[in-house]
């Protein structure tokens, strides 16, 4: 059986269109994903539309998604890495 840590992170791989990847932490990527919903209220996915605060809509597409549309054709994508064994 493997050993639990070997899924345990806390850094994330982020892809933009036009941008070199970015490694961010747990926080960096959930106030990413905050400063992008703030300005996309208006626009949100269905399944965010049922949170009112702007954190805790982060932390659910952080939690179950790897994948945000940005506009017709791109996309903003992260995954979670494991740095060192």
């Amino acid at each position: 059986m493997p050993d639990p840590r070997l899924y345990e992170s806390d850094t994330y791989v982020l892809l933009e269109p036009g941008l070199a990847e970015q490694f961010l932490s747990t926080e960096e990527m959930l106030e990413k994903l905050q400063t992008i919903l703030e300005k996309r209220q208006d626009d949100l996915p269905r399944d965010l539309q049922k949170f009112s605060l702007v954190q805790d809509q982060a932390r659910y597409l952080l939690e179950t998604s790897c994948e945000l549309d940005m506009e017709p054709g791109q996309f903003l994508q992260w995954y979670v890495v494991r740095l060192e064994k």
